[in-house]
């Protein structure tokens, strides 16, 4: 009788890296639980923000705040109703966080970074609306790596805080279409004039609620219940105080809207249109890419699609799912085919916030199945992809120094001379500097970046901030800024000849130094006009 000897690694159960599935099970273990989840999504957009906020601090080295983000600083040294081009809630945030934090580049990136981070959260709330809790943290990750929620989020204005805004809007609005409540369609209400007081903007999202409110086949059901008129009766009365401020200030956003984004060359406008599109496409491409490979259990091998499946899906709410892709449809087309048909310039940036919806959209398809492994590797390649981001931030930012330093006004010396201009009037008046007279691209900055933080004055802008007037800065004196071949310098110095002409002339020419490299020279025509007596 023969024997079979067993050796004991023989006879020991396979294991496929154990570590790698219990940790893949324990991550769906906490996306799936109905009281971890919050804190797992809350600490993945704490942890996402910090990361990115000290990306961003090595990415942008050398470079002065982006003028957006200056000029949402100087809208918030005054709680106003409105600053001229936008409505007031971007620079209502920015005043309260710049009380809480000092007024330095890195805290600008951490605002930006805390606002995608609450909107990180928003969107995983939209989710639970629609799919389970595991698909809705796979839709959080995907956002985590669209290049509008880390490096193209650098810059804090109005249209990165409609990605908090907007969601909002649609978080209350499925609420609302489920519920059909007053009090769900008072949160609809006050959810559309929050995005509204961001950005007028956010009307194309209302418009697409409304729209889908209209198409969505229990239309009827929702239509009939109090959620949707209380919702606008909300919306009119909580925007009554902007809209008697839009009445006071002649209507100067829509001014400013008219006189910047008409245009009369059809063939620019097709132009602008389509390359809305291509941007906003290949944005998108990077977390659809990832997301599909992640969700492909064997992504190399046959079949390749081995992460769809037939039949019902539980773990899909069909009827809230309809919304979120006919509303996605609408912002998707809307805008670029509005742009055509009105001869309206649309800039890319406009496209930000109107996808936050497609990763839902795509997860909320029943035949797309989430398993444990798609989950960890989807997580596992945002942290890769930012820790490595991270280590190499540094050479980066070198080879862009040595590269494009004396290119453009991304490395202009605005700060320096906003440091200099303060010390000279400080030693001439002995008192603080009160207005800066200069053009957008440049008054921002100085007032961001001077000790004094004097309030900008744009010469010739019919949509003033109202954070001052001409005749507040004659009586309290103010410092006039042209750039030397500026493409307003014609007209900045005409300004200046016609409002400083008892002005202290003088011409001044920063550079700044960093990494052992010199930025570009720039000059100024300074004009410096005494208080009055």
């Amino acid at each position: 009788m023969s024997r079979i000897s067993v050796s004991p690694a023989a006879a020991r159960p396979r294991r496929t890296i154990p570590s790698v599935r219990r940790l893949a099970a324990w991550l769906a273990a906490l996306a799936s639980d109905p009281t971890a989840s919050l804190r797992l999504v809350t600490g993945f957009a704490v942890v996402h923000a910090v990361l990115w906020t000290l990306i961003l601090i090595n990415l942008k080295t050398g470079q002065d705040v982006h003028m957006d983000v200056a000029e949402a600083y100087a809208w918030g040294q005054k709680f106003l109703l409105g600053y001229g081009k936008h409505p007031p809630l971007s620079g209502w945030v920015a005043g309260v966080w710049f009380r809480l934090f000092p007024v330095t580049d890195w805290a600008t990136y951490a605002l930006a970074m805390a606002t995608l981070g609450c909107a990180l959260v928003a969107c995983w709330l939209v989710a639970l609306r629609v799919v389970d809790r595991r698909r809705a943290f796979f839709v959080v990750v995907m956002l985590a790596l669209y290049p509008i929620f880390n490096f193209k989020g650098f810059k804090y204005n109005p249209d990165l805080l409609q990605l908090v805004t907007l969601p909002l809007v649609v978080l209350a609005y499925l609420d609302a279409f489920e519920k059909r409540s007053v009090r769900s369609g008072i949160w609809l209400g006050l959810a559309g004039t929050l995005a509204l007081m961001t950005k007028y903007w956010a009307l194309t999202m209302i418009g697409a609620v409304g729209l889908a409110a209209l198409i969505h086949p229990a239309r009827l059901q929702f239509l009939r219940s109090p959620a949707p008129w209380v919702a606008i009766a909300v919306l009119v009365v909580a925007m009554l105080p902007h809209l008697m401020w839009l009445k006071q200030v002649d209507f100067v956003p829509l001014t400013y809207a008219g006189d910047t984004y008409s245009l009369t060359d059809q063939t620019m406008i097709d132009d602008l249109a389509l390359g809305y599109v291509k941007h906003n496409l290949a944005l998108l491409a990077l977390p659809v890419i990832l997301g599909a490979i992640a969700l492909a259990s064997r992504p190399f091998r046959w079949p390749p699609f081995s992460f769809l499946s037939r039949g019902a899906n539980t773990g899909v709410n069909s009827s809230q799912a309809l919304n979120v892709w006919i509303i996605q449809a609408v912002v998707a087309i809307g805008p670029p085919l509005g742009a055509v048909l009105f001869h309206v310039y649309i800039k890319t940036d406009w496209g930000i916030p109107l996808f936050f919806l497609m990763p839902l959209a795509l997860i909320a398809i029943p035949s797309v199945r989430v398993r444990k492994f798609a989950l960890s590797g989807l997580t596992a390649t945002w942290l890769a992809t930012s820790l490595v981001v991270l280590a190499v931030s540094p050479r980066i930012v070198a080879y862009e120094l040595s590269e494009k330093r004396t290119a453009g006004a991304t490395y202009r010396a605005r700060s320096e001379l906003a440091r200099q201009l303060t010390e000279i009037w400080r030693i001439r008046f002995n008192s603080h500097w009160p207005v800066v007279a200069a053009y957008t691209d440049t008054g921002p900055a100085v007032t961001f970046y001077s000790p004094d933080h004097p309030a900008p004055l744009t010469p010739n802008e019919p949509w003033s901030s109202g954070l001052t007037s001409l005749d507040d800065a004659r009586r309290s004196g103010f410092i006039g800024i042209c750039e030397v071949g500026h493409w307003k310098m014609q007209q900045c110095e005409a300004w200046m000849k016609a409002h400083a002409a008892n002005a202290e002339h003088m011409v001044m020419t920063t550079r700044r130094y960093f990494l052992g490299m010199s930025g570009p020279a720039t000059a100024w025509n300074i004009f410096i006009v005494p208080p009055a007596k």
